[in-house]
């Protein structure tokens, strides 16, 4: 899953970006509104950390472009403003939540989960799916109750197919949510990371659509 950090603070930036990737999340980093939204108009992300107090473009100009470009990507605002009216604000523009400064990193990682959680439609931390069960929290997999040894891209794989059984990903939209702007992508990855889940977990579990890309098909009901 991949998270878009904006902050202009170098050492809090850093601290997030570093304290994310540890929980296993894809983690890209800026620390200017209007390179904020241009990443934000030409990538996919899960979810969107975002400073108020930015440069060139301040958060809730941000904010408000987001929504009006139609954006339903989850933002938790952070804020060394308390004021009352600065988080009814960030609220009525379209933040899922917000966090003042300073803050508890294990909060912020709480409140993430649970933006994601509740952007996927889910009300309970596990996700089930044909056997399969996903801890956010943890990162732990079992299959049939037995634990299930996966890497840190695999994982983030399957979490975003699973999370929307029936949804049709392409290769491209895909790769952007596993890999960051860092990150070294050999041409065959993703393909790769598919073929040891489906070796790891079951055949069936990931279908190609040809010419389109991945899905994972809704449960029977």
């Amino acid at each position: 899953m991949r998270i878009l950090v904006v902050e202009d603070d170098l050492s809090l930036a850093d601290g997030l970006v570093t304290a994310l990737k540890r929980e296993g999340y894809t983690v890209d980093l800026l620390h200017d509104g209007i390179y904020a939204l241009e990443a934000l108009a030409n990538e996919v992300f899960d979810l969107v950390i975002l400073d108020l107090g930015l440069p060139r473009l301040d958060g809730l100009a941000v904010l408000k472009q987001l929504r009006s470009d139609k954006s339903e990507v989850p933002v938790l605002i952070l804020t060394a403003r308390d004021a009352l009216e600065d988080r009814v604000a960030g609220l009525d523009l379209g933040a899922d939540d917000y966090l003042v400064k300073p803050f508890d990193v294990t909060e912020l990682k709480a409140r993430a989960r649970a933006l994601l959680r509740r952007s996927y439609g889910r009300a309970i931390s596990e996700i089930h799916y044909k056997g399969l069960v996903l801890y956010p929290a943890s990162h732990k997999v079992t299959y049939q109750d037995k634990d299930v040894n996966l890497t840190r891209r695999e994982y983030s794989l399957l979490h975003e197919l699973v999370s929307q059984p029936g949804h049709v990903f392409t290769r491209d939209v895909l790769q952007q949510l596993m890999y960051g702007w860092g990150d070294d992508v050999e041409s065959n990855a993703l393909e790769v990371h598919i073929h040891h889940l489906r070796k790891k977990l079951f055949p069936e579990l990931v279908r190609t659509i040809r010419g389109i890309g991945y899905v994972v098909d809704q449960e029977e009901s």
